[in-house]
């Protein structure tokens, strides 16, 4: 028998429990306010905001326009002068404070983000904890990695939907730990009801924090190229991305930019099947939709059989449903490896993708068919994409050079390494690579050849916290590396001019004068 949501999960619950915390963020008729100027006003123009889970209405995004952002930004910039004064052992105790609210909280936040951005239940616990245990290493660690660096003041933040925490809230915090103040804009397609929550429980143990909702249009200019913005750091697509790179080309400012690049697995000499397909099924979470997810395949034409074994095995064990209807063990239902896309225009966009493969010589492989019996009786599927699976992918295809951001995938086979290295070459620089090869001496010295940040060797690599570095090579970043004391160095400074590590354009990953 089919289920309807489960009681845990029940959204009026959950907006419920966010008013008893922070009854702040909304208005006294109900509708969601940004954080400007140390409080929480402005309505602005609401704009609608659907879950991709089932259709259902969550409430309003508050548009601002470019004023009314300007004065978030001033006050901002303002604020960060005695945040900048503030001594080191008391904003390590407010961060504290506000990870240990986040903690008290987590579960709440995860479950919202079942309904924001269509996360498993698992997912979103994963995403609010990588972000609360990130936060955590650097309080253990920023006096080290600070040493005698300074501020640079008032950081910009523009991200992605997809990690709103581990990424977004994780960088804001480390942000204000190294003595900065922090804005940011909550993403168009979902998040904000979580983060505008997180960014309450911040602003009430005293962080200098503020969070605006609007068009990236309307309020770009001000988030990106006003005076009082000192740095900026940005995780999206690589069209936005490249235009905010060109505002920024004759800018004294600091900035990561982070991009999409199409992540490739090449598969060479290979015979360890059962372990690539763990890797395979894992590579799923979230539906792809994340910036480390591998959605081409470069293998070695004699290994076909095998790999297509292996990869259409994996493809007809994902269990695809609505995430509202699982939640712990529990349920009747399995656990679910993920749900849907951000949005029914996404859902749009990635058929087009691949109609476009078809139309132009590719050759289908796996056309999942969805399990009605994880989703809710005559619910809206809209957002709901089944994974497809294509080999010979001609270069005609727009799918050949573009990252998908969902579950297709691509299968190019080769004959020689050098084509291997080519075909895993083709977006000029991406975040990470893999190759996959008995032969480990071989694969480390190809690995060396692909323009990727990180190469596994039979290995798939993700974005990585802590003190892991992170950053892109080519297209795929500009900018300052972060992750670590890089992270910590990215947002200070020592002196006026100093060596950063980072891809500044030209220069892929050496140092950069600045």
């Amino acid at each position: 028998m089919k289920k309807i949501v489960s009681p845990k999960v029940e959204f009026s619950s959950l907006i419920a429990q966010v008013k008893a915390v922070a009854p702040e963020i909304f208005s006294a008729d109900g509708k969601f306010l940004n954080l400007v100027e140390g409080e929480w006003k402005y309505a602005g123009d609401p704009r609608e905001f659907v879950s991709p889970v089932d259709g259902s209405r969550l409430g309003a995004l508050p548009f601002l326009n470019s004023e009314q952002a300007l004065k978030a930004v001033r006050f901002a910039k303002k604020e960060s002068a005695n945040w900048a004064k503030t001594d080191l052992d008391e904003r390590r105790n407010k961060v504290a404070e506000c990870v240990a609210a986040l903690k008290k909280h987590h579960e709440l936040i995860g479950k919202l983000l079942i309904w924001e951005i269509g996360k498993t239940y698992k997912n979103g616990l994963t995403d609010i904890d990588r972000c609360i245990e990130g936060v955590e290493w650097y309080l253990e660690n920023i006096e080290t990695m600070l040493g005698n660096r300074q501020p640079l003041g008032l950081v910009s933040n523009i991200a992605s939907w997809n990690y709103p925490f581990s990424v977004l809230m994780h960088a804001v915090l480390t942000q204000i730990l190294a003595g900065n103040a922090a804005i940011a804009k909550t993403p168009t397609d979902g998040g904000f009801i979580s983060l505008s929550f997180a960014f309450a429980l911040a602003r009430k143990c005293g962080l200098p924090v503020s969070l605006v909702s609007g068009s990236g249009g309307e309020l770009s200019e001000v988030l990106v190229g006003d005076q009082n913005v000192d740095c900026l750091s940005f995780v999206g697509g690589r069209y936005n991305g490249r235009n905010i790179a060109d505002a920024l080309a004759n800018r004294q400012k600091r900035y990561m930019l982070e991009m999409e690049g199409v992540n490739t697995y090449g598969i060479w000499e290979f015979s360890d099947w059962e372990t690539l397909a763990a890797q395979l099924k894992k590579g799923f979470d979230y539906g792809k939709q994340r910036c480390t997810a591998y959605v081409r395949f470069v293998v070695q034409r004699k290994l076909f059989p095998q790999f297509l074994e292996t990869h259409l095995s994996v493809l007809n064990s994902l269990k695809i449903g609505n995430p509202t209807l699982v939640s712990k063990k529990d349920d009747d239902l399995p656990e679910l490896d993920f749900g849907p896309v951000i949005k029914k225009a996404q859902v749009e966009e990635l058929n087009n993708l691949y109609q476009n493969a078809l139309q132009t010589g590719a050759t289908p492989l796996f056309d999942y068919q969805f399990d009605e019996n994880l989703f809710a009786p005559e619910q809206d599927k809209s957002a709901y994409f089944a994974p497809k699976s294509l080999v010979n992918l001609t270069r005609h295809s727009e799918l050949y050079f573009r990252e998908p951001f969902g579950p297709i995938d691509s299968i190019v086979l080769v004959d020689r390494i050098e084509e291997l290295v080519g075909e895993m070459n083709i977006s000029n620089g991406a975040l990470v690579a893999a190759i996959a090869s008995d032969d480990e001496k071989l694969a480390q010295k190809t690995a060396k050849e692909i323009r990727a940040f990180k190469v596994g060797i039979n290995q798939m690599r993700s974005r990585g916290d802590r003190e892991e570095h992170f950053g892109g090579i080519g297209e795929s970043w500009k900018g300052c590396f972060v992750g670590g004391e890089l992270l910590v160095q990215a947002v200070t400074k020592n002196g006026t001019d100093e060596n950063l590590k980072g891809n500044f354009g030209e220069i892929t990953n050496l140092p950069e004068s600045r």
